[in-house]
């Protein structure tokens, strides 16, 4: 159990939240509260970079572990990793704090909790900051289906992470193997992948990313070994069954099929995450404009990729900081 922060001037709390114990990585005793969701396959230390500057300018931050992750509850159940449960514990994480709203700011998978969690309690919510994981609306079916139609045979991870127990199995065997595979710039040297056939039953997905030569610039040998600190004591069974309500969650957001966000919105992405698939900012705004209508930015940073806040802190908390301000 690491129950010691890493970082001085970091503190751990542990809060009930929507029947799960939640640790919160906070910094800050007054001013508005924002809460910081970190993505897959992370932890609250994705905002290492963030939490101070943001605590800095006058603000309570709140970085959980969330559901799944680190010292946070992992249920068992799927279903548990619903929308409305991530949602929920986003929440209760402001109850917790006896906050009746706060600022929101989610990456990867915690964009989509963020995005949702603006959606379905607009009242609790007073501004959005997505991170690379744009949002425009509901789509007419289900992703899952569009996704098994578009790779068939072929693999493709979220469909992989639909399988009953096999990536788990794969991750929690070496953590090492897929964590410092993932953690890279979009030109960080690599070896050829040891599986380059595209078909699913060539093999799992750590095979398929080349192992890096050098750890980016960006993550140091401590960085990565807490990182897998955590995941060696939680696993990634949690984590990955949130991709397991993809269908689930597009079934019981019907009634969002045509919701809007009035509150200030920030969009900030890497230019070479394939998550964004090369849009540009004129894209990226127009379908993002479908749904928020106070889009007051979108910010598209040169030569970087997934990873936007490790990977570009400066930037990044740049323009977290200039859109807290306006405020």
């Amino acid at each position: 159990m690491i129950n010691q922060s890493p970082l001085e001037g970091i503190g751990f709390r542990f809060i009930e939240t929507n029947g799960i114990r939640m640790r919160v990585a906070e910094m800050g005793t007054e001013g508005p509260l924002v809460v910081l969701a970190h993505g897959w396959p992370e932890s609250w230390y994705s905002w290492r970079h963030q939490i101070p500057a943001i605590a800095a300018a006058g603000y309570r931050v709140a970085a959980p572990d969330m559901r799944g992750y680190g010292q946070t509850d992992a249920p068992l159940a799927v279903e548990e990793y619903d929308i409305e449960h991530l949602t929920g514990d986003m929440v209760g994480l402001l109850d917790a704090y006896g906050e009746d709203q706060a600022i929101i700011i989610g990456h990867d998978w915690g964009a989509l909790v963020a995005w949702y969690s603006v959606l379905m309690y607009p009242a609790r919510f007073s501004a959005l900051v997505a991170m690379s994981v744009p949002y425009s609306g509901r789509p007419s079916r289900s992703p899952l289906q569009s996704w098994q139609e578009h790779f068939g045979e072929n693999f493709y991870y979220i469909l992989y992470h639909q399988e009953p127990g096999v990536a788990e199995a794969e991750y929690d065997a070496d953590p090492e193997a897929l964590l410092s595979r993932l953690y890279l710039s979009p030109d960080s040297p690599r070896d050829a992948p040891e599986v380059s056939d595209p078909h699913r039953s060539a093999g799992g997905l750590i095979p398929r990313l080349g192992a890096p030569k050098e750890l980016p610039d960006w993550l140091t040998r401590e960085d990565l070994d807490y990182y897998l600190s955590q995941f060696e004591q939680a696993g990634f069974r949690g984590g990955i069954n949130y991709y397991r309500n993809f269908h689930r969650n597009w079934e019981i957001t019907e009634a969002l099929s045509n919701a809007k966000i009035t509150m200030p919105v920030l969009f900030i992405a890497g230019e070479k995450d394939l998550v964004i698939a090369g849009a540009n900012t004129e894209q990226l705004r127009a379908g993002m404009s479908r749904v928020a209508e106070d889009l007051r930015d979108v910010v598209i940073v040169p030569d970087s990729g997934h990873w936007i806040q490790q990977e570009r802190p400066e930037r990044t908390n740049q323009a977290l900081l200039e859109f807290l301000k306006e405020l």
